[in-house]
């Protein structure tokens, strides 16, 4: 069966709800600190690990059983706000652009009160990772990145000046992080209280930089930008990929960090023009779209593994592919092909989307912003570019390579 517009916007629609009748709360993978169960771990950063990993990878939601409950979630909001406002350059409808606003006022009024000074977010709970602790509320340049993004999106569209101001003030805040400063470039550091080098999030600070600089004309956003930009291409592998970061603590290839970095340095050319980089990105382009994805149109998580098959690949995917149909004649089907595989697999009948697949079940785990808002964004995206798409890109099979699939009509 074809992938039509119309079962597209089913799936949207019914994610939206979804996540509109709770409010805009839900679960997160990394939440487990909150749960009642914490004294257990004495305060260690092992104990803290277990819990939090105990929690995050168990096949059933264990989270109303020990005590955590749903949240709210900026990057959640972001990412809404984000596939609401190409909801509405697709379509026009007066309502999504004013959900988009009323997400974009919250997170203007929920920034982190660690930094009252600055416009920057983070996650609402404690976060242990084996680099160490994450405060609740610490801000990330992953976190505040994207939701830059959002906030750009929405002054592009309507060119009301307080989203610009907003971008450039989480921009204010980047320029203030650590970095990690080499021959090769500098590093943006993923967090503001301690250096951690991390290719993800230093691209997505560039990514934000160098949008923003198109708008603004700062030079110390394109110069900071472009320097974060040298130093991951500098280091990107000779097959086209990237670890995670360079310490060998860090050294693993996964799917939608690939994307992210991607996306990221996309936005850098297209904001500045500076042709320098652009090899590394198709070098990258072409590692990710031969690496991660089998001929069904399932991502797998890993560079050399598929399981766990995780809603945030499959998400990350749909965008990036859709990001890339100016450069990819097979782009657009490929976007399709994943989405088609997604809705299948991994869409409950009541709206959301499942956590994972496992060889012998699916995680059903309902997550806010991994899984709903990130594939509520995605498909929105991928809707907008099918829209200006022959009609034979609907069709996964179309695609070359592909294999037959059986979307459920909902």
């Amino acid at each position: 069966m074809s992938l039509s517009p119309e079962i597209l916007t089913r799936s949207l629609d019914a994610v939206q709800a979804w996540v509109e009748d709770r409010n805009y709360r839900g679960y997160d993978p990394g939440d487990g600190l909150t749960s009642f169960l914490r004294p257990l771990t004495l305060g260690t950063i092992f104990g803290e690990r277990v819990l939090q990993q105990l929690i995050w990878k168990s096949p059933i939601n264990v989270r109303p059983l020990v005590g955590v409950k749903p949240m709210d979630s900026t990057k959640g909001r972001g990412f809404m706000a984000w596939g609401y406002l190409l909801r509405y350059q697709q379509a026009g409808q007066r309502t999504h652009l004013e959900k988009a606003v009323a997400c974009l006022d919250w997170l203007r009024a929920h920034t982190s009160p660690r930094y009252p000074e600055d416009i920057s977010w983070g996650n609402h709970f404690d976060f242990t990772t084996r680099g160490g602790r994450i405060p609740a509320h610490e801000s990330t340049i992953v976190w505040s990145g994207l939701i830059g993004q959002a906030f750009l999106e929405a002054y592009e569209q309507t060119r009301e000046p307080r989203f610009l101001e907003t971008a450039q003030g989480i921009c204010d805040w980047i320029l203030k992080l650590p970095r990690e400063r080499t021959a090769t470039g500098d590093c943006l550091s993923y967090v503001a209280f301690a250096q951690s080098s991390i290719h993800n999030s230093n691209l997505l600070g560039a990514g934000l930089l160098a949008r923003t600089w198109k708008h603004c004309g700062q030079p110390e956003y394109r110069d900071v930008a472009r320097q974060a930009v040298l130093y991951s291409c500098a280091r990107q592998r000779p097959d086209g990929s990237w670890w995670y970061g360079e310490h060998p603590k860090h050294h693993w290839i996964d799917n939608f960090h690939t994307g992210y970095n991607l996306d990221s340095l996309k936005r850098y050319l297209e904001s500045t023009g500076d042709p320098e980089f652009r090899p590394y990105l198709l070098k990258g382009y072409d590692y990710f779209k031969n690496v991660f994805f089998e001929a069904t149109g399932r991502p797998r998580y890993y560079h050399n593994r598929t399981y766990p098959v995780d809603i945030q690949c499959a998400a990350q995917a749909i965008d990036t592919f859709a990001f890339f149909t100016d450069e990819d004649a097979t782009a657009l089907a490929r976007a399709v092909r994943v989405a088609h595989w997604t809705l299948h697999t991994l869409q409950d009948r009541t709206g959301y989307f499942c956590y994972r697949q496992y060889p012998l079940m699916i995680a059903r785990t309902p997550y806010f912003h991994w899984g709903q808002a990130t594939m509520f964004k995605a498909l929105a995206h991928l809707l907008g570019r099918l829209a200006t798409s022959p009609d034979t890109a609907l069709n996964p099979k179309n695609d070359p390579g592909s294999s037959p699939g059986n979307v459920r009509d909902k």
